[in-house]
């Protein structure tokens, strides 16, 4: 570097003296001083000239070495493995980052579970207008702190004015489940509207879109039709993912609006939640 860095600056002083010695010939020698002048001219624009190119040059060349160290600097670090194990290790690490980084150029925030509930609290409390969720049916409602704290954050909105429709989807056996009408009862009673979605009963619409099959849950939140947020289906390094992406909060609100379609809406009779349309056909 210090090498090339001279070879410059000796390359500017050779031209400005073969410049300046083809002035001094035509000024002393042929006494032509318009010509000497314009030589002399010449030869600093030229040496200014090609000072400026070979900088250029140089940064260029710094740039796009530490562009190429950066972008194999992990490359580098893999080929400093000798281990044969370590070196299985790190290929498999290297095929979960892979996942990660594809998951994030879509416009996905991948979270752990603290995460997930915590950045659904938040999102619950930015909102303004409407959450529509679905949800599997689960105790954790009643019991796991994070899914409480974020329980609480969906009655502050409700406080706000917000409105909250919570499709359950879940096995037709499950419905008559005590800890399952517990969990149903308490949200309907405070106000959020609840209706529950059979997993018989889903479309294969529905599964395509989601690219999942009905025996999985369906786990995800859509907030003033702007975020989403989804549980990962098969459990994993992360347990959800956040988007504010259009394109794929658009795929949520298709989603939601076919298993909506689907779902049957609940009422209160002799303290259980049953099916309204159930209760209708026994008043009949």
């Amino acid at each position: 570097m210090k090498l090339s860095k001279k070879i410059q600056e000796m390359a500017v002083f050779i031209e400005f003296l073969a410049s300046a010695g083809l002035a001094i010939f035509f000024h002393a020698v042929l006494h032509n001083p318009q010509v000497a002048y314009s030589i002399f001219g010449i030869g600093i624009l030229l040496s200014l000239a090609t000072y400026l190119l070979r900088e250029d040059i140089e940064k260029t060349r710094r740039v796009l070495v530490d562009q190429y160290h950066q972008a194999h600097e992990l490359t580098f670090a893999l080929a400093q493995i000798s281990d044969p194990e370590c070196q299985v290790r790190a290929q498999e690490l290297l095929a979960g980052n892979k996942r990660t980084i594809l998951m994030l150029q879509q416009g996905f925030i991948p979270l752990d579970e603290t995460e997930f509930y915590l950045e659904g609290a938040k999102c619950s409390d930015m909102t303004q207008h409407r959450i529509k969720a679905v949800d599997p049916i689960t105790t954790g409602w009643l019991s796991r702190g994070a899914m409480v704290n974020f329980y609480q954050s969906n009655l502050r909105a409700l406080d706000r004015g917000v409105a909250i429709t919570r499709i359950f989807v879940m096995n037709r056996e499950e419905l008559s489940d005590p800890d399952v009408q517990k969990i149903l009862m308490i949200q309907h009673t405070d106000d959020i509207e609840v209706r529950i979605a059979f997993r018989d009963e889903l479309p294969t619409t529905a599964n395509n879109l989601s690219g999942r099959d009905t025996n999985s849950s369906y786990d995800f939140a859509i907030y003033d039709d702007q975020i989403a947020t989804e549980v990962f289906p098969q459990s994993g390094i992360y347990f959800g993912r956040k988007t504010g992406q259009p394109v794929n909060v658009e795929r949520f609100q298709r989603l939601y609006e076919l298993i909506e379609h689907s779902a049957h809406a609940v009422a209160v009779e002799d303290d259980q939640i049953r099916l309204a349309s159930e209760i209708l056909k026994s008043a009949a």
